[in-house]
C-alpha cells in the first residue's frame, strides 16, 4: 500500500509530506533531485493545517509542531523517546545531544545513538533535529538535504544565537 504523500511550495523549495490514518509518516525537506513521490494526493483537512503552518514558519511565522500526530510505531521505542524530547526543542534555541540523553535519564555516552535517531528522523523540521547541535555548540551532521548549510539556514530563520568556532 501507497502511503498518501503531498507535496508542496515553501519559500524553501518544494517540500512534501506524508500521512495514514495513525498519523504523520514523513516529511521531506526541499530536494531538487527527489523525483515527486508516488502517491500524492490531495490531504485531509488536518495535514493541510500542517501544510499551511509549515508554509508560515519557512516564511518566518515561526510554529510549534509538538502537538501533531505523528505514528511513533514506525520508529524503535528509543528514537521514538529521542523524537518526543526534541519535539521539546522550541524554535531560536539548541540544545546538545547530551541535554537529550540528560532528558532520557541516560548518560552522555548515549550521544551517537542519538545522533543516529535523530539521522532517521522521518520528519525533519516538524519535529526539529535541526536544532540538536554538539555540545561545544558545533555544527554536527545533518541528514536533511543540504546538510548543515540548510540546518544553518533553519536555525537563522528561527532566530537561534549562532557562534562561530
Amino acid at each position: 500500500m501507497i502511503t498518501p504523500t503531498h507535496c508542496f511550495d515553501t519559500p524553501f523549495g518544494r517540500c512534501a509530506i506524508s500521512w495514514h490514518d495513525a498519523g504523520l509518516t514523513g516529511f521531506s525537506l526541499p530536494d531538487e533531485s527527489r523525483p515527486e513521490p508516488p502517491g500524492t494526493c490531495p490531504p485531509p483537512g488536518w495535514v493541510q493545517a500542517i501544510v499551511a503552518r509549515v508554509q508560515r514558519h519557512l516564511h518566518g511565522d515561526l510554529q510549534d509542531f509538538s502537538g501533531e500526530r505523528y505514528d511513533f510505531k514506525q520508529a524503535t521505542d528509543f528514537a521514538g523517546q529521542v523524537y518526543r524530547v526534541t519535539l521539546g526543542v522550541k524554535a531560536g534555541t539548541t540544545c546538545s545531544y547530551g541535554d537529550i540523553a540528560r532528558a532520557l535519564g541516560q548518560p552522555a555516552a548515549v550521544s551517537r545513538s542519538i545522533g543516529s535517531a535523530l539521522g532517521a528522523n522521518p520528519w525533519p523540521l516538524l519535529v526539529p533535529c535541526h536544532r540538536v547541535v554538539a555540545t561545544n555548540g558545533r555544527m554536527t551532521g545533518f541528514s536533511g538535504p543540504g546538510g548543515i548549510k540548510t540546518k544553518l539556514k533553519l536555525l537563522a530563520l528561527e532566530g537561534a544565537q549562532l557562534f562561530a568556532e
